[in-house]
Parts: structure tokens; C-alpha cells; sequence
């Protein structure tokens, strides 16, 4: 196993790297390669406060996007095992150290914009295999995990692992996600189940705002995501669909559209 201590560029004798090419980064930085041809991209202009990676396995790959508004930073504790892979949109922030885990040849997509507070929990697996007695069989594989845009994850919520959730959607605190959440909706409890439709939210803090302060203000509205709840649960998108497509290419469309902007 090796240790790198140091946000920098690497590349070692078994085919691991690290691709970045902003100032070198020294504290609260651990990345461990226990496998092969591992690969860990971070854009120039994240904006990393701390970060945890954990290559389990081997062909790991981790993609880190750029932080081009004010956000709170990136806070990151991510596991990843044989052939699996974990994506950080454009501008996602986290309050804490949020903990992600993609293993078994599963993905974690997390969106745009999205906020996620303190004690997080993304994880596409159990840790540990249960199987039925009487078959013998194992009966919980990991799943892959995708997060769309403008997405808020509150504290101490866990998102299991075959869950897609909803474009401008909120998790409540402490809620445990088993099932997908549709697009503009709030989803809360454990296990969590959808509470309220046709909701949006907005980034603007409340301890700030007077009694009767018209919220949000003009500029503080992204119209983009006050959309009506669609019916239709949105699908993880198949592991097979996703590896056809490559992992890279996957959010390029996406990042092509947020650079016109």
C-alpha cells in the first residue's frame, strides 16, 4: 500500500495517479492506494478543505469538479473498491466531513450545487455481506447512488445504496433514504418516504433575516429549479449503461452547459 500525503501530481510503478494542477495542497490530505491503476482527478479550483481517499481495490476512479461560486467547501472521507467510482459536481459544498462509499463495481453521481451538511453518510454498500440462510445467497449488493443537481442532504441523513434523488429535492435530518426521491420534493423519516411536493429551496441563510423579510430576494432566486414534482420516480441509471458511457464522459455535457453560463 501506498500513502500520499500531498494534493499534488503522482503516478507510481502500479499505474495509480493523481491528476491536479493547482498550488500544492499538505494539510488534511490522505490519499492510500491498496490496489491498481487508481485515479484520482481534483479541478484545479476545487475548493478542498479536507480530503480522505481510500482506494480499497484496483481501476478506483474519483472525479472532483471545480468550485466557481461561494460555497463552504469540500470536506471528503471517500472509499472506493475494485472498479468503482464516486463523482463531486461543480459547486457542491459540505458542512462537515461527509462520508462516501462506492464499492463493488458501483457509483456514487453526486450533481451541481448541491449542499450537504454535517454527519452525511453516501454509501452504495452495507460494509458487510448478509445472506438468506435458506438459499444461501447473498441478499444485499451494492447499488449505485446518484444525486442530482441543487440537491440539500441535512444533517445525519443516510442515503443507501440503489437510490436516485430528484433534481432541487431535500433530505430531512436524519433520515435514512431506501427508495428514490422524486425531483422538488422533501423526503424524511427512516425509512425516508416523501412528505411535500412542489417545493424549492434557496442557499440564503435564515439567522440573518428580520421578521417579515421578503424571502427569497430577487437575486437570491434560481428560477432554474422551482419546477412542479413530476410523478415518475426517476431510476438509477443501470451500472452496465453507466460503464458503456465511461465514467469521465458521463457529467461532460453537463459541465459543457454550466461554462456558458
Amino acid at each position: 500500500m501506498s500513502a500520499v500525503r500531498t494534493l499534488e501530481p503522482y503516478r507510481d510503478d502500479r499505474g495509480n495517479e493523481i491528476i491536479y494542477e493547482g498550488e500544492p495542497r499538505r494539510e488534511h490530505v490522505s490519499v492510500r492506494f491498496a490496489g491498481d491503476n487508481n485515479r484520482l482527478y481534483v479541478a484545479e479550483n476545487a475548493k478542498i478543505v479536507s480530503l480522505s481517499v481510500d482506494f480499497a481495490g484496483d481501476g478506483g476512479q474519483v472525479e472532483i469538479l471545480p468550485t466557481s461560486r461561494p460555497r463552504t467547501g469540500l470536506r471528503l472521507s471517500l472509499r472506493i473498491g475494485h472498479s468503482s467510482k464516486i463523482h463531486i459536481g461543480e459547486n457542491v459544498g459540505t458542512t462537515n466531513r461527509a462520508f462516501i462509499s462506492a464499492v463493488e463495481g458501483a457509483e456514487v453521481r453526486i450533481g451541481y450545487d448541491c449542499m450537504i451538511a454535517t454527519g452525511v453518510e453516501i454509501r452504495t454498500d452495507d460494509a458487510h455481506p448478509i445472506y438468506g440462510v435458506r438459499t444461501g445467497k447473498r441478499i444485499n449488493p451494492s447499488e449505485s447512488i446518484e444525486i442530482r443537481d441543487h440537491v440539500w442532504i441535512a444533517k445525519n441523513a443516510v442515503i443507501m445504496g440503489g437510490v436516485t434523488i430528484g433534481t432541487g429535492s431535500v433530505v430531512g435530518f436524519g433520515s435514512i433514504v431506501t427508495r428514490n426521491v422524486p425531483n422538488n420534493s422533501i423526503a424524511a423519516g427512516a425509512p425516508a418516504r416523501v412528505v411535500k411536493r412542489h417545493i424549492a429551496w434557496e442557499r440564503p441563510v435564515l439567522r440573518t433575516r428580520r421578521p417579515g423579510q421578503v424571502v427569497p430576494a430577487a437575486n437570491e432566486k434560481n428560477a432554474e429549479y422551482w419546477n412542479l414534482t413530476e410523478e415518475t420516480t426517476p431510476d438509477v441509471v443501470p451500472v452496465e449503461r453507466q460503464l458503456r458511457r465511461g465514467f469521465a464522459q458521463w457529467f461532460t455535457p453537463r459541465r459543457q452547459q454550466r461554462s456558458k453560463r
